[in-house]
This record gives C-alpha cells, structure tokens and sequence, in this order.
C-alpha cells in the first residue's frame, strides 16, 4: 500500500491526483497526518508527503524500526521528489513523472531482488549483498549461479542465470563452500538445506563430535551455515557429548536454531543408506539413516538426497542430507477490502514471485507491485510451481484453491486485514 499524505485543502487536491496515477494501491487518508499515518505505518509498503523535508522527517522518525522492512518515503517539496528513506529511489521517479518534478535520489541501498531472493530462500549471505545489489540497480552485469536449481524471484535483464559472460559481479547460490580463493566480488547466498545425522557410542567425547562435524566442510564441502537441523537415534539424544557439541556448534556459526531431531530405531532401520553396516544397536545406520529422517520430515513431502556420506571419527559418525529445493506457489486472496488493507505479508510474496497468476481483473489490482521481470499469466499456477517456479496465483475473497497433492511448497497468504 502507498499512502499519499497532505496537509491543506490545495495539498489533498495533489495528493488525489497523484494517488490516481500511482494504482488502486494509493489511498489518501482523511484527518490530520499525524494519527493517519501512525495508524497506516505498519501496512505501507511507501509513503509520499506533500510536505517539507524537515516536517516529513519529524513525522517518521518515531515509527522507524528496521530499515529492511520501513516504508520507503518520499517528500513533494518546492518542484522535487525527493527519496528521503527506504529505497524509495523508482518511487520519487514515478512521483517526479507525474508532477513534472525532478528525482531526488538519495538511497545507498536500495532494495534489489537480491533482498527478495535472500529472504525467499531463507538463506544467510556471505559477501557485500548491498555493492552487488547496487550493481544490479545500476543496470551492472551480475551473473547468478544456481547449481541446484532454487526458485527465483523476478530479476531485470542485466541480471543472467547461469551465463557464462563477463559479469561485474557473481552470485551463487548453494549449500556447499566453493574450492579455491573466492573473488571479493563475488556474493554467496547460502540456503538451509541441510540435516545433519550423528551416531556415537556411549560415553563420546564432545570434542569427537565437533571434530566429525568439522569435516563436513572440510572433506564433504558443506557450509555450515546450511545447516537446517540435526538428527539422531532417540537413545542418543541423552548423550551429554553430543549435547556439548552441538551446543559449542550453534555457538561458533551464531545459530540457536537448528533443532537436534530424534527417531526410533524401528524407523532408521527401512531407510536406504549407501553405507550400512553391522552395528551392536541392530540397525544398519544412525548417521546416514537420521539424515535422511531428518530432512523428510523438513521436506514437507519433496525429495532429498544424501548430501555427504557418513564421516568416521572417535567413537562418532556423521553425515548430511540435503532437502532438495522446489517451486513455491503463494495462494494470496485479495479479499472483500480495499487497498489500505493488503497486508505486508501479501505483497512481499508478490514482489518475490517470477511468475503472478490470475484473472485480468485481479492482475490488475497489484501489477504496480511487481518488479520489472515478473511473467504474468492467466492460468498455470501448479504446474508453473511444480516445475520450479516461485509463483504468486492471485484471486478474489479468501484466495484460489488448487485441488489435490501439489509437488511444490504451499503457502496461503491472507492478502487483506478482514477476509470475507
């Protein structure tokens, strides 16, 4: 949502007409603008002002929180459009068209679809993402990588998949730690991807487990920043050197999150694995066997693989598997309410979808909230998803439904603050 504040009778008459060339997606608030804006604050996507930059300032500056998720804003000020916060550089363009004003530019770091591709696959980023994202605003050459086949968000032209071309920068994409030196301009994204299975005997030292867990990388090649969760046999979970491990793991790689799964021996003993063996518990895995558990039941029902066999150490075994990536299909209902009331959570699955499926009339509602690259189509939304895509399908009321299993992650978004 865009919210379009004044002050004055000749003020709102601006703000009307701009709000009418800016979509169905502007609305211009009745009352003063203070408790306007404080009330619509945590809905808006951007703010303009038709205000000087000082009062515009003074009004924002309480309600700013996270300069990843506050609205990008401008202020109308005396023949200039001036992009104040947020990355709300194309927005002052628009603004300035309209009036027959001048863009002021003023971001550093203005959104990119590298923020949206982080943030779609969860992932962690190792290199300077805002020098890159900034290349990719400027219409620089970026190469982007993707080896195991991640869904993407919308990306402009200068931005080639998987070319082979001369690039001012690189992204990759994956859960392994590239050989060799990386070059300073190079970004790597770095999705959860991975379940980390540990066996032991009893009584194993911690400083065992975190040797076998350091050889992930060091052998196997895993970031340890993939790392989604780990898993065991249920007898193990007691295992005070395990426990010690994990805990001084989640430590050193910053990260409270990764839960330690556990599973009966009856269930490890039917998994496939392609190391078994004879082991005095009776089961032919732990390590390989919990892996694979593991990263099924984080699967949400898609495939996996084993993603580094299992490791030897003292008294210890570890091993990885991967949940391997697929397309992501967003149900967002527009429901009965106006634009003042499309979530946050609604349009940020539209600006991270390559694809936005739906009728004319409802494609229309939200196609200023797209980025430059975004497939539109009538119909297709399953199938688009389930070969990869990440796709937004959009409809009226409460959203679309799809029949039956889909092969790709669902989510349902509720695109409106009240829902028929």
């Amino acid at each position: 949502m865009i919210g379009v504040f004044a002050a004055g009778e000749r003020g709102r008459r601006a703000a009307g007409e701009l709000a009418g060339f800016l979509g169905p997606d502007a609305v211009v608030p009745d009352g003063p603008i203070g408790p306007a804006l404080r009330s619509l604050w945590p809905r808006l996507g951007s703010a303009v002002f038709f205000l000087g930059t000082e009062a515009t300032v003074r009004l924002v500056a309480p309600l700013l929180r996270d300069e990843r998720a506050d609205p990008g804003v401008v202020c109308v000020d005396g023949g200039f459009a001036v992009a104040l916060l947020g990355g709300a550089d194309a927005l002052a363009g628009r603004v300035a068209d309209v009036l027959g004003a001048q863009a002021v530019t003023t971001s550093t770091s203005a959104a990119s679809p590298l923020d949206e591709l982080v943030e779609l696959l969860d992932a962690t980023v190792a290199g300077d993402l805002a020098a890159c994202g900034e290349a990719v605003r400027l219409g620089e050459p970026v190469r982007l990588v993707n080896p195991l086949g991640f869904p993407l968000p919308a990306l402009p032209e200068n931005v080639v998949v998987d070319g082979g071309h001369e690039a001012a920068w690189t992204v990759l994409v994956d859960d392994r730690v590239p050989r060799g030196p990386v070059d300073e301009r190079v970004v790597r994204v770095v999705p959860r991807t991975l379940v980390v299975g540990v066996g032991s005997s009893t009584g194993v030292a911690a400083s065992a487990v975190s040797a076998a867990l350091a050889q992930l990388e060091e052998r196997r090649g895993l970031d340890p920043r993939a790392v989604r969760a780990f898993a065991t046999l249920d007898r193990k979970v007691a295992e005070q050197g395990i426990a010690d491990a994990l805990e001084d793991w989640g430590f050193w790689h910053d990260s409270t999150t990764a839960p330690l799964l556990s599973y009966p021996g009856e269930e490890l003993a039917v998994i496939p694995v392609p190391n078994p063996a004879e082991l005095a518990i009776g089961i032919p895995s732990v390590a390989e066997a919990a892996a694979l558990r593991g990263a099924v039941e984080l699967s949400g029902g898609g495939r996996v693989e084993i993603a580094a066999e299992k490791v030897k150490g003292e008294g210890v075994t570890v091993a990885a598997a991967r949940v391997l990536p697929r397309g992501r299909l967003a149900l967002v209902g527009l429901g009965p309410g106006g634009a003042d009331e499309r979530t946050p959570r609604a349009e940020a699955e539209l600006r991270r979808a390559a694809v936005v499926v739906g009728s004319a009339e409802c494609v229309a509602q939200v196609r200023h909230l797209l980025r430059p690259g975004t497939r539109v189509a009538a119909d297709g939304a399953v199938r688009l998803a389930e070969e990869g895509a990440a796709v937004a399908f959009v409809a009226a009321g409460a959203g679309p439904v799809v029949a039956g299993p889909v092969r790709a992650d669902v989510v349902r978004v509720t695109g409106v603050a009240r829902q028929l």
